[in-house]
């Protein structure tokens, strides 16, 4: 379709087209069911069958093991911030979290409403440009849990490694890099994102819950926020985003067809590496991670003035290529290149970049 642009946005991101499309079909008639997935009671055995389907492609592409159970929530990953203390700290008032951006910062804050929170690392001595090493972490030993964010969407840079933590559980925020490389899902008590990168449009937060984390909540919990209640209706104690589970599904089956996670991954890390060899090579542009810290999903990058990023911005949007601006926090620019985004888009663009580049 070539009244398509190129989306680079962080989030709410692009979509396969192909997935589009198909929605686009089915949108007013799901089926022969007469109805579109919108208008359907979710007690109906045709969106019954949808979130089955879903969620066992889901458990099958992630490879998530027989003791995990998967939620499909709403509130957004914001809501995970106060869900994750409220469900995991009662076991002994204390947790780690690691703070690398701006959403650890926000979940590391609302954390301390409920216990005694450790800042077992930061990075904002060079404002969140690296990941700390697993040697700079200060664990504490009786931690109920430790907290990381995989990916940060605004700095730019995701862990490479995970952490080694003993026998304190692993919570992590994978919103940004959900589905987009192989995870070892046993080594995390809890794996969330909000789906809106990678996953389905905006709207539906999906939980990985290690089942004996669960029913440990402080007693204050809210109902909505309880995973045991969440898990002992299978996330049907009120209305789920059925839209969004739909669209999750169709991404699903688009993703197998891409070879899977293990596909993906292969992808997207070549996709990554096309830009930041072109950076790299650039005169006019620096990135703004540390080699060894890069994001494969949210490259980041800047000139020497911000009138040469302005001038960039304009007439890359002007080209096809639209929300590269970077964020207020970090500035320059910022070209989020989440699974749907096609090879060709970003071959494009490193093509754009280097003629940028030589015409200034």
């Amino acid at each position: 379709m070539s009244d398509r642009v190129y989306n680079f946005s962080a989030g709410p991101s692009m979509l396969p087209l192909e997935v589009l499309e198909r929605a686009g079909k089915e949108i007013t008639n799901y089926q022969g069911s007469g109805m579109s997935v919108m208008e359907m009671s979710h007690r109906s055995k045709v969106f019954q069958k949808i979130f089955d389907d879903t969620k066992a492609n889901f458990i099958k592409l992630f490879h998530v093991p027989e003791n995990y159970k998967v939620l499909f929530l709403q509130g957004g990953a914001s809501s995970q911030f106060s869900m994750v203390p409220l469900n995991l700290i009662g076991k002994t008032g204390k947790a780690d979290y690691a703070v690398t951006g701006n959403f650890s910062n926000i979940a590391y804050k609302e954390a301390k409403k409920y216990g005694e929170i450790n800042l077992a690392a930061s990075s904002a001595d060079k404002n969140h440009t690296y990941i700390p090493a697993q040697a700079d972490l200060k664990l504490d030993p009786e931690a109920s849990y430790f907290y990381y964010c995989a990916n940060n969407t605004i700095y730019g840079t995701e862990w490479q490694y995970v952490p080694e933590t003993g026998d304190v559980p692993i919570v992590c925020d994978m919103s940004s890099d959900f589905l987009s490389r192989v995870v070892d899902v046993s080594r995390y008590g809890i794996i969330f994102g909000g789906a809106q990168k990678n996953l389905a449009p905006a709207g539906l937060t999906i939980a990985i819950v290690r089942e004996d984390l669960a029913g440990q909540e402080l007693p204050y919990t809210p109902l909505m926020m309880n995973y045991k209640t969440m898990i002992d209706k299978d996330s049907m104690y009120n209305t789920p985003p059925c839209w969004c589970i739909y669209m999750l599904g169709l991404v699903l089956e688009w993703l197998e067809a891409q070879g899977g996670v293990e596909g993906m991954e292969k992808i997207k890390h070549a996709k990554a590496k096309l830009l930041y060899d072109v950076l790299d090579e650039s005169k006019l542009f620096t990135c703004a991670a540390e080699v060894g810290s890069r994001s494969d999903m949210n490259v980041t990058f800047r000139s020497a003035t911000q009138e040469m990023d302005a001038k960039f911005v304009a007439e890359a949007t002007a080209a096809g290529f639209v929300n590269l601006k970077g964020h207020r926090n970090v500035g320059g620019m910022r070209a989020s290149i989440y699974n749907a985004m096609p090879t060709e888009g970003v071959e494009k663009l490193a093509e754009f970049i280097r003629a940028f580049d030589r015409a200034n």
